[in-house]
């Protein structure tokens, strides 16, 4: 497993559409340990193939907080969410792309997602809570979405202005940290 540097809003690559995975083969499977690796090391609950600029219909999460549980890391290829509950949920949500920023948005509560799992099998699940918050936030990385994108245009370019300040401090520090 390699961790992969984690790429920082604004960069072109988090908002492109990306394309669905043709076959899940051990190109895949190589990126998906990657990501898990890169995700667990962040640390973060969720972690899209845009991030690490890999513009791949592919995410990976894990949701379980409690300490001492097992972890339950999830690879999501090629998901579409088949339904949503009308009733919603308000998260403070973040973001390993926007780094130490954090704000409240509010999406459905449930939603049933259907995707391809790491041996290439269609799986349906339907995910409630942060598992719903983190699906949902995850897909939209896919589509070039970032959770900002749902804030006022002023927070939006707030959090925009401080991560501009954020990427030129590291480039002029050195490299190690695994974040671009």
């Amino acid at each position: 497993m390699t961790l992969r540097p984690i790429l920082i809003h604004p960069d072109p690559r988090l908002k492109k559409t990306c394309d669905p995975v043709a076959s899940v083969d051990a190109e895949i499977r190589k990126l998906a340990d990657d990501m898990l690796a890169t995700m667990y090391d962040a640390p973060g609950v969720g972690l899209a193939a845009p991030q690490i600029g890999v513009l791949q219909r592919v995410f990976v999460m894990d949701c379980v907080k409690e300490e001492n549980a097992a972890p339950q890391p999830m690879v999501i290829i090629n998901p579409e969410i088949t339904w949503s509950s009308e009733e919603t949920n308000t998260y403070e949500e973040g973001c390993l792309s926007i780094p130490d920023q954090y704000a409240e948005v509010t999406r459905p509560k449930l939603v049933r997602m259907k995707w391809l799992n790491i041996d290439g099998k269609v799986m349906e699940e339907e995910f409630d809570g942060l598992w719903a918050t983190c699906a949902q936030h995850e897909l939209d990385h896919l589509d070039g979405k970032l959770f900002i994108d749902y804030l006022g245009p002023m927070k939006r370019k707030l959090i925009t202005a401080k991560m501009q300040k954020l990427k030129r401090e590291r480039a002029r520090a050195p490299k190690s940290d695994g974040i671009i």
